[in-house]
């Protein structure tokens, strides 16, 4: 292989990064879809099911439903993260004509991140991050608050 089949070109970079950024895009696209669908149903089960089911079933399925897209948003952000991983790694490494991992679009590719002081990033870590506890954490707390004040008769 000669020096110049070693090179690529800026379009080639630019194309390359740009894959990246669709798919940081679609994976903040997929989150903000989930908050959406989450206040929805919830907001749904609530106002069609208040009068014909007990307080305490309504709130329980709230828990239910709320924690589920808790754990999906935590996914897409897990995977949004390797993305920008990968970008930066991509931007790093480019110009220095390292060509591995040429067009792949796989997150997962940790041999990208050796030698990194990386930290693993699990769903829980990013469930638990300061952009979704606000978000899932508040109505779960008053979802719990209300089982508890069922628990105990108080409604």
């Amino acid at each position: 292989m000669s020096e110049t089949d070693n090179k690529l070109t800026r379009e080639e970079i630019h194309k390359e990064i740009d894959l990246i950024q669709s798919c940081i895009n679609r994976m903040d696209s997929n989150s903000f879809i989930i908050k959406g669908w989450m206040i929805t149903l919830v907001t749904a089960l609530v106002a069609f099911l208040a009068d014909k089911v007990s307080i305490c079933l309504i709130c329980l399925l709230s828990f239910i439903i709320v924690f589920c897209f808790w754990y999906l948003d935590g996914f897409f952000l897990k995977i949004e993260r390797l993305y920008r991983k990968k970008y930066e790694w991509v931007i790093k490494m480019r110009p220095e004509r390292n060509l591995t991992f040429l067009y792949d679009l796989n997150p997962h590719n940790k041999e990208m991140w050796i030698g990194e002081n990386c930290k693993k990033t699990t769903i829980i870590k990013m469930m638990f991050s300061t952009m979704l506890i606000p978000f899932y954490g508040l109505p779960l707390l008053i979802i719990v608050g209300v089982i508890v004040l069922c628990l105990f008769k108080c409604i």
